[in-house]
């Protein structure tokens, strides 16, 4: 049984010794010249300007994470393609139905995320969508 693992182990052992080889021999070989342009932090090329930790917007990461979802659903079909190949006519019209479930909920999960503009930037057409009852106006008496 632990035969079996032999070679991932022996490939995982080759890769590790490789990796710690050139990473040693490019320290031990490379020039080690210290220039005022090698200790600047390289940025794409471009002077970097700011400060590194700044905000992303929260709309950034709801946009990642829709594509992720959305992404993911495509990963399936072809597992659902190669299972639904060899099947039999019964299996394969009620798999058929079962993903049809999963897209219809996938697009009204879409049409969600459109309608709520939850993919917009524009800040100010956010707010500009928003219904009067959600915006609650303030008095003069309470501002002070």
């Amino acid at each position: 049984m632990a035969t079996d693992y032999l070679p991932i182990l022996l490939l995982f052992a080759i890769g590790t010794l490789l990796a710690i080889v050139m990473v040693g021999a490019s320290w031990l070989f490379g020039p080690k010249k210290k220039t005022p342009f090698k200790e600047t932090p390289y940025e794409c090329g471009v002077e970097p300007v700011g400060d590194a930790r700044e905000r992303f917007p929260i709309k950034f990461f709801l946009v990642a994470i829709l594509f992720i979802i959305f992404d993911i659903e495509s990963i399936f079909l072809y597992p659902w393609y190669v299972t639904l190949k060899g099947a039999d006519k019964a299996f394969q019209v009620f798999t058929l139905v079962e993903v049809g479930v999963f897209f219809a909920l996938l697009v009204v999960g879409y049409l969600y995320v459109i309608r709520r503009n939850a993919i917009d930037f524009d800040e100010g057409s956010v707010m500009e969508n928003l219904p009067d009852a959600e915006v609650a106006p303030v008095r003069r008496d309470e501002v002070a």
